[in-house]
């Protein structure tokens, strides 16, 4: 395996891993923490991004576009590109959750909804390549993330905690 290929691979688990980090702290009520987590899975998300483009697809669109139609087509039988972008939107909601939460992290508590649809689109698509598009081990480790999470989020839910999931007060 290139240097390439164990880069854009452990990027990406990395990038989880912060993004889990970030999730659970919000729930145990840990704003800051949970923030600083947020911030940095943000930032090994882009490492990830720009090594796929670069030792991947060449930073060509276009081949990320076959190459993610060939995955599709593999576990569904419909060779389609189109989650590319998906993996695009991603990339945009991230990066402004990031700035709305360091720059107005009160305003952005306010917009519960807004918090569920971000957070909502982003566990959806972290499971996808957490899960439905891996193997093996890595696959197990998403499984046991996600429910890890479930199970705080019920826990945490009763207790009021639940709701600095989009409380970051200063």
């Amino acid at each position: 395996m290139t240097n390439g290929t164990l880069l854009v691979l452990w990027s990406a688990r990395l990038a989880l891993v912060l993004y889990a980090g970030s999730l659970a702290a919000w729930l145990i009520g840990k704003p800051q923490s949970a923030r600083l987590a947020w911030t940095s899975g943000f930032c090994v998300y882009l490492l990830h991004v720009a090594a796929a483009f670069q030792f991947r697809h060449h930073w060509s669109h276009a081949a990320a576009y076959q190459e993610t139609a060939r995955q599709t087509a593999e576990l569904f039988g419909v060779r389609w590109g189109g989650g590319l972008y998906f993996n695009y939107g991603f990339t945009a909601v991230w990066v402004l959750a990031v700035i709305w939460i360091w720059r107005s992290p009160e305003a952005f508590r306010r917009q519960r909804w807004i918090v569920v649809a971000v957070h909502s689109f982003m566990a959806f698509m972290f499971f996808n390549a957490a899960v439905v598009f891996v193997a093996g081990w890595v696959r197990w480790v998403g499984l046991i993330i996600g429910i890890s999470l479930g199970v705080l989020w019920w826990r945490t839910r009763k207790k009021g905690t639940c709701g600095s999931f989009h409380t970051l007060q200063q």
